[in-house]
């Protein structure tokens, strides 16, 4: 396998304009970050953090106003990548009057899979995304989770080598949201590399090796999860059982009761904390960033002296937009 990274990102920048062309707002600023090979990496933030916008631009959907991306080697840019890509949007927009194996089969024409093919991928899908019982019904008659389960389903029809999903989980019960998520760890141990974004948070922590939350289009968190969640200022001592007098005395002499030790390692926060500890830091410390270590990072800077002009415009100019949401604020 491969060890250069699957997607990589180097000052990414996207500034979305008004009508009139003004600068109006920086959905994305300096984002550098690498996605391994066989992981699967979270991409976490507020609505209007930029993970969308993220996500579009890897496919090639939108251009970016500065900075670098490249895709399985390849320029953003480059479409031709995207046949070795699988894209689950947070909103399917599929065909409602076909079925699940029309649906599967349409799809599969688009990569010129030949029709052999094409019959035995969509059936071994349907399977796989539990719609064996519904793959004749018309999608217009699915729940929002079915339809969750379908779009899966087309993501991964031409056996991508990178999947990108926005919102896996949303619309499922816990047990679709339980098989999804080993279906996300079942893709990973193929070795397909796997994009997630997800506001449940939980559901990351349980599949992502790694993770990146974004705020305000910034980078403020990244690295790997077992690591960001330990709490670096404290420290847990698992031991035997103990009797009570026991447990008084074990800060004096553990092993004077014979207590084996077993471990001693630092107690492990949620990512809901983590999440909210960095949302709640980014508002009150603009530009602050965080490694896997739990130390600041260094490369973390002041605004440039144009990002201080793009602020100064957009205050300057917010009187004179119309008002409507921009496209960076849905995430």
């Amino acid at each position: 396998m491969s060890t250069a990274p699957v997607i990589e990102t180097r000052n990414l920048t996207k500034i979305y304009r008004d009508f009139w062309g003004r600068k109006k707002v920086r959905a994305l600023n300096s984002l550098s970050l690498d996605v391994q090979p066989g992981e699967v990496f979270g991409l976490l933030g507020p609505n209007g953090s930029g993970k969308t916008t993220t996500l579009k631009l890897l496919l090639g959907l939108l251009f970016p106003t500065e900075g670098q991306i490249r895709v399985l080697g390849e320029p953003a840019s480059n479409v031709a990548k995207n046949e070795r890509i699988g894209y689950l949007p947070e909103e399917s927009y599929l065909y409602r009057f076909l079925n699940a194996e029309e649906t599967l089969d349409f799809y599969g024409r688009l990569f010129k899979m030949s029709a052999k093919h094409r019959r035995e991928e969509s059936a071994r899908l349907i399977e796989l995304v539990g719609l064996g019982n519904a793959k004749r019904r018309q999608l217009k008659e699915y729940s929002k989770g079915m339809t969750r389960r379908i779009g899966l389903a087309q993501a991964l029809i031409n056996n991508p080598d990178l999947v990108l999903l926005d919102e896996p989980t949303s619309g499922l019960d816990p047990i679709g949201t339980r098989e999804m998520k080993d279906l996300i760890v079942k893709l990973r141990n193929e070795g397909k590399t796997v994009v997630m974004c997800s506001h449940l948070l939980s559901d990351v922590q349980d599949v992502c090796d790694r993770i990146a939350i974004l705020y305000g289009g910034e980078l403020k968190v990244m690295g790997r999860v077992d690591q960001l969640l330990k709490e670096q200022n404290e420290t847990q001592l698992l031991t035997s059982r103990l009797n009570d007098a026991a447990i008084d005395e074990i800060k004096q002499v553990l092993a004077r009761h014979d207590a084996e030790l077993l471990n001693v390692d630092h107690p492990t926060a949620n990512l809901e904390d983590l999440f909210l500890r960095t949302v709640h830091e980014s508002q009150e410390r603009p530009g602050r960033r965080i490694v896997a270590d739990g130390a600041e990072d260094p490369a973390a800077e002041a605004p440039s002296e144009t990002e201080a002009t793009l602020s100064e415009n957009t205050e300057a100019g917010s009187s004179g937009t119309d008002g409507t949401e921009s496209p960076a604020t849905t995430s």
